[in-house]
């Protein structure tokens, strides 16, 4: 509850506000009954809900994820994944979301972007045509499977041309 709390303290919100917004933040990403424990006695999926809600609960217009799911599990991962898709699709939030899993990226876009080797610039950027809601079961389907195929050989290409730079200077 503190750490969800701490933006809205810091922006004067009284505390009966706060623990009502926080509350449903909490609520919303699945921690009810963990409000009063320790980031050290959550999982890291746990952790990962928490700094959702914490972010969430201070209404911003961007919310910057970079990574967020990386050190999780792949059941864990996937779950985070069609949890902050819900909430996507709840908030309609605009959400930069950087990683370097293809399957997260169109599985949790609307459009990729793919960046080119040294210096990083735009080499493509992708609509994604799958409807909303997504459900995990999207991964199997063509539109999935084509767009996979098209952006991992984008990014073999710039990983051969990264590989080239560092061996050849």
């Amino acid at each position: 509850m503190q750490n969800v709390c701490f933006g809205l303290r810091e922006k004067g919100m009284p505390l009966a506000e706060q623990q009502a917004m926080a509350g449903q933040f909490i609520a919303k990403v699945g921690l009810r009954g963990f409000e009063h424990h320790f980031p050290k006695q959550l999982s890291g999926g746990m952790q990962q809900r928490t700094a959702l809600a914490r972010a969430l609960a201070n209404d911003p217009r961007i919310l910057l994820m970079d990574e967020p799911f990386g050190a999780l599990d792949h059941q864990t991962r996937e779950l985070m994944q069609e949890l902050l898709l819900g909430i996507w699709e709840e908030e309609r939030k605009t959400v930069l979301f950087v990683t370097h899993d293809i399957d997260e990226a169109i599985f949790m876009a609307n459009r990729v972007v793919v960046m080119s080797a040294r210096p990083g610039r735009i080499k493509c950027d992708l609509p994604v045509p799958l409807e909303h809601p997504r459900h995990y079961g999207v991964k199997t389907t063509p539109a999935f499977t084509e767009l996979k195929a098209r952006l991992t050989e984008e990014i073999r290409v710039e990983v051969q041309r990264a590989a080239s730079i560092a061996t050849h200077g």
